[in-house]
């Protein structure tokens, strides 16, 4: 693959004029959210009266937002099961009058797979939020279009080979691009192809080698930001085979034949890259101008390490992008709805439904989409709050989960809870943490929670007491305490790698790396396996301080436990 960067600059500057249609009409809609809601949510109702569940829910007899909440219940993916089983099995008309082109596996929470109904208007719904997005980056930094870009995409995970009247699967993360992925597909640094290189550690090294050809990137958008900090690990440790790799070829295996640019000599980039360090990212590449990935809640750490690797570039946080919806999205430096795409709907913390202009600044919700794919009043799990407006739309920050919920003993913590707490305990300490989690652990003196931790900076003796006092706010938690049954909180001060470590595990569970959204609460325990680094000292509900293991625990080597 080698690129030509006169073909590269007129796919970039295509792709815009592709978007500015989407752009235009996104910026009129910011202006009537009330109106443009509406509009979305009757477009959707009368092009699906014909499917059997809009006969099943009547939907030709609704003609106001209350007639719809009243008609349709809210919903989770199991109300949606019996329905996509009989789309698998090639009966059409079933959720929406629109064929089903294919059916995209997700992670879920309460099962192992979803799997996503897609249909030409859910794509057009997602390209409302994609085109203004791709416009207002592009514009504001006009150099990003005289360069490749590296669009990350997930390692191919084989599916189970069921038989199915409607593909499974999107092709690769690209696809979510639409129409667009063909002029994306001229700007690539990595080809797309790249997911079908099963060896993780392949993976990385073959992209590496992508990117350390392409002196020209202006672009990297990724999902997860430690995946790019676990890529750059790996640049520090292969530095010389990598540049030899360049200089002469690399070897490539005839499954790699896709890659044949990679076999081809470039010893005058080698050349190059040996008179810089692997720890030089601004100078091998000089023209990179932007970095986009997850930034919200507990990617923040990470997102700030990779400002402070790359200091010539813009780190921009995603907005909150889910297989089934496009929520928000980057643009004007804030995050509004994609107010165009989906009908929205809003739960508060009293179990009130509101629609998009009856959101309050500050207010936290959970969202609820009606989308062209088929799902109605579809309750996505995902915790928001708003933080500002942009005209008279919501702008939004993702929070996380609202149904993650971690339930050893009756605690019943949710990561909402906990995110707003560590957020205001971390902010008070003045501790940007770059990765920060709270998980229960099994240990020999009973189960408890345990603080996960990186950061510079030395947390007080007391951190252990300040955070389990604002936990045992929780009447639940505290009883779990009182009772014994979960022993007092522990720190676990992770000496790096963290963010790394927490993706390498669920990648090797089976998880697509856009699938891979940062946590501030897991509900598994064996971390202090799997991160490299030891418990400390923490003053305890008695005031006296535990000592110290003097046991060190390494993330290589240890027998993992947990659920």
């Amino acid at each position: 693959m080698l690129l030509d960067l006169s073909l590269c600059r007129f796919a970039n500057q295509a792709w815009l004029w592709a978007n500015a249609r989407a752009c235009r009409r996104f910026e009129y809609a910011l202006k009537w959210p009330q109106e443009t809601q509406k509009a979305r949510l009757f477009h959707l109702l009368k092009n699906n009266a014909d499917s059997a569940f809009g006969k099943a829910f009547g939907f030709s007899k609704i003609h106001s937002i209350d007639d719809f909440q009243k008609q349709v219940p809210l919903s989770t993916y199991t109300d949606y099961e019996p329905w996509i089983q009989r789309i698998l099995a090639g009966e059409e008309k079933v959720l929406t009058r629109e064929a089903v082109t294919r059916c995209v596996p997700s992670s879920g929470s309460t099962s192992a797979r979803k799997l996503i109904p897609y249909t030409a208007a859910l794509q057009r719904e997602f390209n409302a939020a994609i085109g203004p997005w791709i416009a207002d980056m592009y514009r504001a930094r006009p150099n990003l279009k005289s360069g490749p870009a590296y669009w990350s995409v997930s390692p191919a995970i084989p599916e189970t080979g069921e038989a199915t009247q409607v593909p499974i699967g999107f092709d690769d993360d690209a696809d979510y691009l639409g129409f667009a992925k063909h002029l994306v597909n001229a700007t690539l640094a990595v080809p797309s192809s790249i997911r079908f290189v099963d060896d993780i550690q392949r993976f990385r090294t073959l992209t590496l080698l992508f990117l350390l050809r392409a002196r020209e990137l202006r672009l990297i958008s990724i999902w997860h930001p430690s995946f790019l900090d676990l890529m750059l690990n790996d640049l520090s440790l292969h530095w010389d085979q990598l540049l030899r790799d360049i200089s002469t070829g690399a070897r490539l295996t005839p499954a790699e034949r896709a890659f044949e640019s990679l076999g081809r000599a470039d010893p005058r980039r080698s050349k190059q890259l040996a008179a810089l360090s692997p720890d030089q990212t601004e100078k091998i590449w000089p023209r990179l101008g932007v970095i986009s990935c997850w930034g919200d809640g507990p990617a923040q750490g990470s997102q700030q390490a990779l400002a402070t690797r790359f200091p010539g570039a813009t780190v921009l946080s995603k907005g909150l992008i889910a297989t089934e919806a496009f929520v928000s999205l980057p643009f004007r430096n804030k995050h509004p709805l994609a107010i165009n795409g989906h009908f929205f709907e809003f739960i508060d913390d009293e179990g009130r439904v509101l629609t998009a202009e009856s959101l309050q600044e500050g207010g936290c919700y959970s969202v609820a989409v009606t989308t062209g794919g088929g799902f109605y009043r579809y309750c996505l799990g995902d915790r928001i709050r708003v933080d500002d407006f942009l005209a008279r739309t919501p702008t939004i920050r993702f929070l996380g989960k609202q149904d993650h919920v971690s339930d050893r003993f009756g605690e019943k913590l949710n990561a909402g809870f906990v995110s707003g707490i560590l957020d205001e305990l971390m902010a008070s300490l003045g501790i940007q943490p770059k990765f920060v989690m709270l998980a229960p652990e099994k240990q020999v003196e009973g189960e408890g929670y345990v603080l996960y931790l990186e950061t510079r900076v030395q947390p007080p003796a007391d951190l252990c007491l300040r955070l389990e006092t604002r936990l045992s706010d929780n009447p639940h938690y505290r009883y779990c305490l009182q009772l014994g049954q979960l022993k007092p909180l522990r720190l676990f001060r992770i000496e790096g790698q963290g963010n790394e470590r927490f993706l390498d595990y669920y990648l090797a569970q089976g998880r697509r790396l856009g699938e891979i959204k940062p946590a501030i609460l897991s509900k598994h325990t064996g971390w202090s396996a799997r991160f490299p680094g030891n418990y400390v000292g923490c003053i305890s509900e008695s005031g006296q301080s535990e000592k110290p293991m003097d046991i060190r625990i390494s993330s290589y080597g240890n027998p993992r436990h947990g659920d």
